[in-house]
């Protein structure tokens, strides 16, 4: 069974994964639109090197040759919501990059807990 993919929108409208993918060289947009093409197909079964758990409901997507990183999280009823993404410049993830992240997570859980979709 595939899985849905939705990119996050904000309050404002703004799509951040989206236009992530969308600015991403050819070569590094071809690789991240196979590793969501992967993450559709295998979900949550996903594991290393293209997914990592970061903790508490946050996962992200992997490209190695290319250093992309995409966040994203899973709601119930096959669903996957990317977040963000980042080039990935050092071995951690920043700190401000990683609050960033959370908060747009946080925003998803909380639309949930109202009802929201």
């Amino acid at each position: 069974m595939t899985w849905n993919l939705a990119f996050y929108q904000t309050p404002r409208g703004e799509r951040p994964a989206a236009v992530f993918v969308e600015q991403l060289p050819e070569e590094a947009r071809a690789e991240v639109v196979a590793l969501l093409a992967a993450l559709r197909e295998r979900g949550n079964l996903l594991r290393p090197p293209h997914s990592k758990a970061l903790g508490d409901g946050l996962f992200e997507l992997r490209s190695v040759k290319h250093a992309v990183r995409v966040f994203y999280m899973f709601l119930p009823g096959q669903q996957i919501v990317l977040l963000d993404g980042i080039l990935k410049k050092r071995d951690d993830i920043p700190a401000a990059v990683l609050r960033r992240i959370r908060l747009l997570q946080g925003e998803i859980v909380a639309s949930k807990r109202k009802g929201g979709r």
